[in-house]
């Protein structure tokens, strides 16, 4: 039985709670000094609040894949929403670090069902030309949560204790799976599929070691052999993951979603673009507080006002993609992401606050321009049957670019820092520009790379479906949650 879909409700419901999960995923971080004398902790042992949110992700998304298809849009919406809102009650309440720490691991499970999965129902109740729109919208979402965190997380904290962190966000959980439970139909076809418990382990492996190796190589050193011993255990698990896939019939994660050349060039597109993202937004508040001395409040208001335009922009760039295609969108977004990282490289301690502003302006709207619209163009190179696959593979390459960036560039920033102090007498804010300079400089470096990969890119003709009996246009009515 059909039913008619209503797309403002369930894309309120879905977007509601991605934004949730992304603000939790770096809102903790302004905290974590405070943290770390509250329950007397190292700084070491705290930074796990954020390394164990991105080692669940890491670990959880490449499985989402195959959940998509075993259990129903409901099943695993609901599912998300009760993780998410278990997770934020028990942080909210912990009283000592380690339930915290299981707390944050438990609202990354929710985050980690949530984003693949809002990505797969755009894709299945919105048609071709009208998902680049939706996907705008959705890169909104993306960009917004980690880029508020820190600046509403330091307005509570300016007022309240930092239990209120979480219990600022219980309301829009609530809220999200209220309209969920009334709107969100099932959209995929539940299939019998056996989850290979050898696959599961060997991408948790993999994975899980290759972001918990780079997560923790600026605390131990990249030359410690743990560190190494790591990424290379996870390198290898993950190559034995990838053999294993082209082995079975039902593989966890579809890898021939690589033989479509669109989608293989946006996945690389998709990881420059966010580890440039994820560590700017690490790096660029070290910059403005070390190098500018600006208080965390006022970097907080310096980096607002790119974000608000992003989320006022996001329906038009969509709406641009669909009418005009991925290169009239990503490339012009391509060289406003090197113009900003350009003009960064070369400011040093004493630029204006609004040029800062501006430039954060820039790097934002050209940011949001190449996000939403690679991966819809990504996404639009495969056949139906592959959403789940290319969904996974690329929200799983997301957070391990991710914390790849972060852990790489903010190791590289305290590494030039030290050097620069080595051969001068305390010039503390000089040695923060000179850390923040090198990074930018290799951020340029990818955000140029970019340009190049953005002038291969072109619309994807309709994938066609290799299944024998054909999908049902809008989506099906499966047994209810």
């Amino acid at each position: 039985m059909k039913k008619e879909i209503k797309t403002g409700p369930i894309m309120a419901a879905l977007l509601v709670a991605g934004f949730v999960g992304l603000f939790s995923e770096t809102a903790l971080n302004i905290a974590l000094e405070a943290l770390s004398r509250l329950f007397e902790v190292d700084s070491t042992t705290i930074q796990w609040l954020a390394t164990g949110y991105f080692l669940t992700l890491g670990i959880l998304v490449p499985v989402t894949g195959i959940l998509m298809q075993k259990f129903t849009t409901r099943q695993m919406f609901l599912a998300s929403l009760f993780l998410s809102i278990g997770g934020t009650v028990l942080a909210a309440l912990a009283p000592v670090f380690g339930v915290l720490l299981a707390a944050r691991v438990i609202q990354a499970a929710g985050l980690a069902i949530i984003l693949p999965l809002t990505q797969n129902v755009i894709f299945t109740i919105y048609p071709p030309h009208k998902r680049g729109a939706a996907m705008g919208i959705m890169g909104l979402v993306i960009l917004a949560g980690p880029a508020f965190g820190p600046t509403l997380a330091g307005m509570i904290l300016d007022t309240l204790s930092w239990h209120w962190i979480f219990w600022f966000t219980l309301p829009f959980l609530l809220f999200s799976v209220l309209l969920g439970a009334r709107y969100l139909p099932n959209v995929n076809e539940v299939q019998k599929v056996l989850i290979d418990v050898r696959s599961v382990a060997l991408s948790t492996i993999g994975f899980g070691g290759v972001v918990y190796g780079v997560s923790v190589g600026g605390d131990h050193g990249w030359t410690s052999v743990a560190v190494w011993g790591c990424v290379l255990v996870g390198l290898l698990a993950l190559l034995a993951f990838s053999i294993r896939q082209t082995k079975l019939e039902h593989p966890m994660l579809n890898l021939k979603a690589f033989r479509f050349p669109m989608f293989s060039l946006g996945l690389i597109m998709n990881m420059i673009t966010f580890l440039n993202m994820l560590s700017m937004l690490v790096v660029l508040p070290l910059y403005m507080r070390t190098a500018m001395l600006v208080s965390a409040f006022v970097t907080g208001l310096l980096m607002l006002p790119g974000s608000l335009l992003n989320c006022v922009l996001a329906p038009v760039i969509g709406r641009l993609f669909d009418t005009y295609g991925p290169r009239a969108v990503i490339t012009p977004g391509t060289i406003l992401v090197v113009l900003g990282y350009g003009l960064y490289a070369v400011y040093g301690t004493e630029p204006a606050l609004w040029l800062l502003a501006a430039t954060h302006i820039v790097m934002m709207l050209g940011i949001g321009m190449v996000l939403a619209s690679v991966q819809t163009n990504t996404l639009n190179a495969l056949p139906r049957e592959y959403y789940p696959d290319g969904i996974a593979i690329t929200q799983t390459s997301q957070q391990v670019a991710g914390a790849i960036g972060i852990a790489v560039m903010v190791s590289l920033f305290s590494a030039k820092r030290a050097g620069y102090l080595s051969g001068t007498a305390g010039e503390l804010p000089a040695a923060a520009a000179a850390g923040s300079s090198f990074v930018f400089t290799i951020s340029l470096v990818l955000a140029i790379v970019n340009v190049g990969l953005s002038l291969w890119m072109k619309r994807p003709q309709p994938a066609p479906s290799n299944q024998s009996a054909p999908r049902k246009a809008a989506y099906v009515e499966g047994k209810q949650a």
